[in-house]
């Protein structure tokens, strides 16, 4: 098989999982949208799954996505224009980054601080830009995850009024849209001991919703290639999957 048919071949198994999970948890397929991950990945193996009819991308680095988004594009320039990849920051960001990831990506998934969040809003007004947003909660409490500090968050009214306090700072700024949350799970042995923390999340975004009516927080981004069949059990509406996809990342 040549690596096009490998990808293609990988990306119609992990949609056939989604597919899957959805059905369990009683849910549409539809609902749950494929992030392709492909950093380390070059613009070329983008572009074969492109052709294979993915069209959501996830990097981890801005700097990575400065140099490779405009390859991309210039690969599928002959492309419609609705057609075109979506470019999804999945990673940490750095607030003097904030400019690339305004220039370069449609979404972000992992605004998890108010530095980087006032640093964002002001590149996205500079650019025009409007940029939907996912605040990145570190619901399972590990000291080695980024977000906002969500640990017990249910029974924890401190920890429930500091997120408010939080979420409403980020919602006041301009050209920024919070449309929902983003996690990272633990690496376990099990992935049935990440459900927990996949419905904690689902729990909390459901929670501000009601406290933000304003907001329309449609989703959630939760789930990788190892984990990614229980999140859409639990109400992922994002998944960001590499290794299943594109195999072991280079170097």
């Amino acid at each position: 098989m040549t690596q096009a048919d490998v990808i293609a071949a990988n990306l119609s198994a992990v949609r056939d999982g989604i597919a899957e999970a959805a059905l369990r948890a009683g849910r549409s397929p539809d609902e749950v949208h494929l992030v392709a991950v492909t950093k380390t990945h070059p613009p070329e193996m983008v572009v074969v799954a492109w052709e294979a009819g993915q069209r959501y991308f996830g990097e981890n680095r801005p700097e990575e996505g400065e140099a490779k988004i405009p390859r991309v594009r210039e690969l599928l320039s002959g492309a419609p224009a609705d057609a075109q990849p979506v470019w999804h920051m999945i990673g940490h960001i750095q607030s003097r980054k904030a400019r690339l990831v305004a220039a370069f990506f449609d979404v972000v998934h992992s605004l998890d601080r108010l530095k980087v969040a006032r640093r964002l809003s002001v590149c996205a007004v500079e650019a025009g830009r409007g940029i939907p947003v996912l605040l990145e909660c570190n619901v399972s409490g590990e000291a080695s995850k980024s977000g906002y500090a969500a640990a017990g968050w249910e029974s924890d009214a401190e920890v429930r009024s500091r997120l408010l306090d939080e979420v409403r700072s980020v919602v006041e700024l301009p050209g920024l849209r919070v449309d929902g949350l983003m996690t990272m799970a633990p690496i376990v042995d099990d992935t049935e001991d990440v459900r927990p923390v996949f419905a904690s999340l689902r729990a909390l975004r459901d929670w501000l919703g009601e406290s933000f009516p304003q907001l329309d927080l449609l989703h959630l981004s939760m789930g990788m290639t190892s984990d990614y069949q229980v999140a859409v059990e639990e109400g992922a509406t994002l998944v960001r999957v590499g290794r299943a996809i594109f195999g072991a990342r280079g170097t």
